[in-house]
């Protein structure tokens, strides 16, 4: 019996040294991404010409059109409001020196794939950031005392992922779904946008499995805090990024695996969060 009781405890004590071990590896990943993944300056580039971005008018969709941009892509901005699209595209291209096309859709329509498809006829894309998203009760709130909104949240959180998919990166490329870290467990008083995020997780993983062979990147990008208007623009510190904050870092980990809290402050979160 003593013998069995010391056999488990040094089972126990080895399990537990290598879930620090990996913990504390993960941790040097997200600390030094030039050291332990660095990626060529050419990288986004020689994966196509264009890069194109949904929720594009504003938050992170202009985040990652700017950075994209920087990185030697062209853009295609694809969001509701045309005048702020058209805004943000001259920005771009004056910052920039890079093409920028603009595409009006709203996601909520199922009706506006065909149009989208069509616009990106020719194009080749290398890059693909499915961030349009929305948040119908910015404050908590119980399921049945949510507004009414359910169907424009699936077809904006949800169609719009897998449709976008679908019309754009055919062989090698970079698919980024934008997620929420609050897709990553039960979220109670933000029930349908949890269960919408949780959806882009899993869809996410299992089209990354489905593909790896053909070349193409597929990660779900899970964020936490950060600065936007869907957020209300919390005020940004050491767990809330800004937008343009969190994607320069985000992009730096694109070849970290099928999921990624997307900057090292909602990496140790989650980490943290694991220890309790």
């Amino acid at each position: 019996m003593e013998d069995f009781q010391h056999q488990l405890l040094i089972v126990t004590g080895a399990l537990i040294c290598f879930s620090a071990l990996l913990k504390c590896i993960r941790f040097m990943k997200y600390t030094f991404p030039h050291v332990w993944s660095a990626l060529p300056q050419a990288f986004f580039r020689s994966l196509g010409e264009w890069a194109v971005v949904t929720g594009a008018g504003d938050g992170l969709g202009k985040a990652y059109s700017f950075e994209l941009a920087k990185r030697g892509l062209n853009i295609v901005m694809i969001s509701r409001t045309l005048e702020k699209l058209q805004r943000v595209a001259n920005e771009i291209e004056q910052a920039t020196g890079q093409k920028v096309k603009v595409i009006q859709a709203d996601f909520t329509r199922n009706s506006v794939y065909k149009n989208i498809e069509k616009d990106l006829e020719g194009l080749e894309i290398g890059v693909l950031v499915n961030n349009v998203g929305m948040l119908h009760n910015p404050l908590p709130c119980r399921f049945l005392n949510a507004p009414d909104v359910d169907e424009n949240l699936v077809n904006c959180n949800i169609i719009s992922v897998t449709k976008v998919c679908t019309v754009c990166v055919k062989s090698k490329g970079l698919i980024l779904n934008l997620s929420s870290g609050l897709g990553t467990f039960p979220c109670p008083l933000y029930t349908i946008y949890s269960a919408s995020k949780a959806f882009i997780c899993t869809f996410s993983k299992a089209l990354q499995a489905e593909y790896k062979e053909k070349g193409i990147i597929i990660q779900v990008v899970a964020p936490y805090g950060i600065s936007t208007p869907m957020t209300m623009h919390q005020k940004p510190g050491l767990i809330t990024k800004t937008a343009e904050e969190f994607v320069s870092e985000s992009l730096h980990y694109v070849t970290f695996g099928d999921e990624i809290f997307g900057c090292l402050a909602h990496e140790l979160l989650v980490i943290a969060s694991d220890n309790l």
